[in-house]
């Protein structure tokens, strides 16, 4: 039994120290790989550097190792601002990245609106405005543009009471009135007949209106001359 035992306790062992040796030997295999890839490395950085120097000499470009070093700790200094600025950079481009599909609707929308524009005739009709306006530019000089500049209150004045309910009904009653003469076909009124119709109602109510046209407008001007 005591045999048995020990058996056991040395088979164990060995399996312990299986376990070790495979160990160390991995470990080992590791520590040679490293040294493997620190030596290419070294290999690697040696040539780089190299490489580099005799770049720079063949560009004529001379360094020196003192703003080298300045530059080196002033980077390592700012390695948080530095670590700042990427991080917006990289808030911005997934900025852009969510905004992405909305720009392209906003574009469409608007491509859709400027057809519809077109559709409906808004680009020629300010073209023609366009065309309308370059005309008024070229006929009118800058004498005759002061002028309107120095009179456009009275202008203004002017088109706000001919636009006047009453006033538009009296210049379309004119105008009705003048389409329905036959102009070329006006009846001929002697002396006599005139100072016959100039009885009649009508026309003493029309000849009172233009007195009192006239009367009134004589006292606006004169009203305006003496302001």
């Amino acid at each position: 039994m005591a045999e048995k035992d020990l058996q056991k306790q040395i088979d164990d062992i060995n399996i312990k120290l299986d376990a070790i040796l495979e160990c160390a030997t991995a470990q080992k295999l590791r520590s040679e790989r490293l040294d493997d890839l620190m030596e290419d490395a070294n290999i690697i950085a040696k040539d780089a550097f190299r490489s580099t120097v005799e770049e720079l000499e063949r560009q004529g470009v001379e360094l020196n190792w003192d703003d080298l070093k300045f530059l080196t700790f002033k980077l390592m200094k700012n390695i948080g601002k530095f670590t700042f600025v990427l991080d917006t950079f990289e808030s911005l481009y997934d900025l852009m990245q969510d905004l992405g599909p909305v720009a392209n609707e906003v574009i469409i929308d608007m491509i859709r609106k400027m057809h519809e524009f077109e559709q409906k005739g808004y680009f020629e009709f300010f073209a023609e405005i366009t065309r309308a306006l370059d005309t008024i530019i070229t006929h009118y000089s800058g004498e005759d543009v002061k002028l309107l500049a120095d009179n456009i209150v009275t202008i203004m004045d002017t088109l706000k009471n001919l636009t006047q309910p009453e006033m538009l009904r009296a210049m379309n009653n004119a105008v009705n009135v003048f389409q329905k003469l036959e102009v070329d076909n006006i009846p001929e009124y002697s002396i006599w007949k005139a100072m016959k119709e100039m009885r009649s109602p009508e026309m003493k109510k029309g000849i009172g209106f233009m007195i009192t046209f006239l009367k009134n407008l004589s006292n606006e001007n004169v009203a305006a001359i003496q302001q």
